[in-house]
């Protein structure tokens, strides 16, 4: 049995998440106290009371984040540990801790400067994105090309094979659609999101973004991590650039599954709020094994699957 452990990405994030887990053992306590004395308020309260900050970006990020790795180290208390690691967009940097590229101090702080910067990037009102489900990589492709003549929209997000998300300004986004409807595709989904992640128009947080890394000592992955920028074994000295360019650069989480299958990963593991990867990785390969871990009932089934 080869594992991979893969992290959840922004828009996982709800009131409650490891709440159930955080209560019960002291490492997950552990984690989100590191996370509050790094960035200065209660992650706890963040996570488990209703709030108007949770969906905020520059807060979601390292929610998430903090959840995901609380989980990740009970995972490492019980003793189960994966061959492979790789996470979806900001799940990423739950990857690199793991492989110990670089701290979680360290990514906390990264990742809250990050969702500063994308929600600063695109003004509210100019951008969009939308879920094409059930067409073609080429047809959206090409379709984007077309549209882009109007506004700048291009594919943002390969997540399984029945869908593609793509993003860009609204014009460019609704002519994109148009023009898949046009070639009868008939369900396309417009998502409640705080902007066009991973276009081009998010360069500026990108430029922003280099600026923290460049502070940053990144170590060698200590467990392989495919990035979901290239869906390929990142190395030491390519890291930081990846970083940079993930946040205007399409996520290729369905060539990143494929790759982790080629490479011999027949169980998956989704730590971290909700079972979007989950969901993503069945329809990607039906054959594979996969388990969830978000809270007590999630965990212990995991915990019986991987234990015997």
């Amino acid at each position: 049995m080869a594992i991979a452990f893969v992290y959840s990405g922004q828009g996982a994030q709800y009131f409650g998440m490891g709440q159930e887990l955080y209560n019960e053992y002291a490492v997950v306590r552990n984690v989100f106290d590191e996370a509050s004395a790094v960035l200065g308020y209660d992650v706890a309260n963040l996570c488990f009371q209703e709030n108007e900050q949770l969906h905020l970006t520059e807060y979601t990020q390292p929610a998430i984040l903090t959840v995901s790795y609380a989980l990740d180290q009970l995972l490492a208390e019980k003793g189960i540990q994966p061959d492979f690691v790789a996470g979806l967009s900001l799940g990423e940097y739950t990857a690199l801790v793991k492989a110990n590229a670089f701290s979680f101090n360290e990514a906390i702080s990264l990742v809250a400067k990050r969702g500063k910067y994308m929600s600063e990037a695109v003004p509210a009102g100019r951008g969009k994105m939308a879920a094409v489900m059930n067409a073609e990589r080429s047809v959206i492709e090409e379709a984007c090309r077309e549209a882009s003549k109007t506004a700048y929209v291009a594919p943002a997000n390969y997540n399984m094979p029945t869908q593609i998300v793509i993003g860009g300004e609204i014009e460019g986004v609704d002519k994109a659609i148009e023009l898949l409807e046009a070639k009868g595709v008939r369900r396309i989904i417009p998502l409640n999101v705080s902007g066009p992640f991973h276009t081009a128009l998010l360069h500026p947080a990108a430029e922003k973004l280099a600026v923290a890394l460049s502070e940053l000592t990144v170590n060698e992955p200590t467990i392989p991590v495919i990035g979901n920028t290239e869906a390929t074994v990142v190395t030491k000295d390519a890291i930081k650039g990846l970083l940079v360019r993930q946040v205007e650069s399409p996520v290729l989480w369905e060539d990143s599954v494929l790759k982790m299958i080629d490479l011999g990963v027949d169980t998956f593991v989704e730590v971290g709020p909700g079972t979007t990867l989950s969901k993503f990785i069945k329809k990607i390969n039906k054959d594979v094994s996969i388990y969830n871990v978000e809270d007590l009932k999630s965990f212990n089934k995991t915990i019986e699957a991987l234990q015997k």
